[in-house]
C-alpha cells in the first residue's frame, strides 16, 4: 500500500524553499553570533560595589571595584562579590543569546547551532 502525502508535500519546489528558508535562517544566525559576540554585557554585585563586563564571548573586558570594599581582612568578600558580578554578566549574555536565537529559530532546538 503505498502512502499518500498531502499535495505539494515533498516536491521537488517545495524542498527548495524549505532548503532557501533553511539557508537564510543559518545566515541569519551567524550574523546574531557575530554582533552578540562583540555585545557587552554588566552585572554588578553588592549594592554596585563590584562591576564587572563581558562580552558575549565570555571575554571579561572591565571590573570596577568600589574602593570602599578592598578590606586586607576580608579578601575573601571581595572574591565573592568579583565571582558573583561576571557569573551574572556571563549569565546575562547567555540570556540573551538565546533569546535572540529564538526569535530567528521560532522557539525550535537546534542543537549544535549555537
Amino acid at each position: 500500500m503505498k502512502a499518500r502525502l498531502p499535495q505539494g508535500y515533498g516536491s521537488q519546489g517545495s524542498q527548495q524553499q524549505m532548503m532557501k528558508r533553511v539557508q537564510q535562517m543559518q545566515q541569519d544566525m551567524s550574523a546574531l553570533q557575530q554582533e552578540l559576540a562583540q555585545r557587552e554585557f554588566s552585572a554588578a554585585s553588592g549594592g554596585g560595589m563590584v562591576t564587572a563586563t563581558v562580552t558575549g564571548e565570555k571575554k571579561i573586558v572591565s571590573l570596577k571595584i568600589d574602593p570602599q570594599v578592598v578590606d586586607a581582612d576580608d579578601v575573601e568578600m571581595l572574591q565573592d562579590l568579583i565571582i558573583a558580578a561576571i557569573n551574572e554578566a556571563s549569565a546575562t549574555a547567555d540570556k540573551v543569546s538565546e533569546e535572540e536565537m529564538a526569535k530567528i529559530t521560532g522557539g525550535m532546538n537546534l542543537p549544535g547551532l549555537f
